[in-house]
């Protein structure tokens, strides 16, 4: 009979076979940019235990362009201007640290600084 401890286990344990397929470091972040995909995002939202939205999706896709561009993590004040939106509208978005989940769904590197 399942129970609330053993549904748990289960998640945990299928959270954590997830993350080992995706080879992602203790913070599960990507350990090669090159294995991102828009469904390798989808799996670490769900791993941090989110849903990925368009909404969301397009703050990658930015953020992958400029470090594209510029082969550096945007400071999240630089950010905010290239989207045309504020730090609030981002943090409502993702509701902590944005550009550290920005980067982490999006495969870049952990960006340093204020996260």
């Amino acid at each position: 009979m399942d129970t609330p401890d053993n549904n748990a286990r289960d998640k945990e344990s299928l959270k954590m076979e997830a993350m080992m397929e995706l080879n992602v470091d203790g913070e599960g972040f990507l350990v090669n940019r090159d294995d991102w995909s828009p469904e390798v995002a989808k799996q670490i939202a769900a791993n941090d235990g989110r849903e990925l939205t368009q909404e969301h999706m397009n703050y990658i896709l930015e953020a992958r362009r400029i470090f594209e561009e510029n082969a550096t993590v945007p400071p999240i004040r630089k950010f905010t201007k290239v989207m045309g939106v504020d730090k609030k509208q981002l943090f409502d978005t993702f509701e902590t640290g944005p550009m550290k989940l920005i980067c982490k769904w999006g495969g870049l590197p952990k960006p340093t600084g204020c996260v």
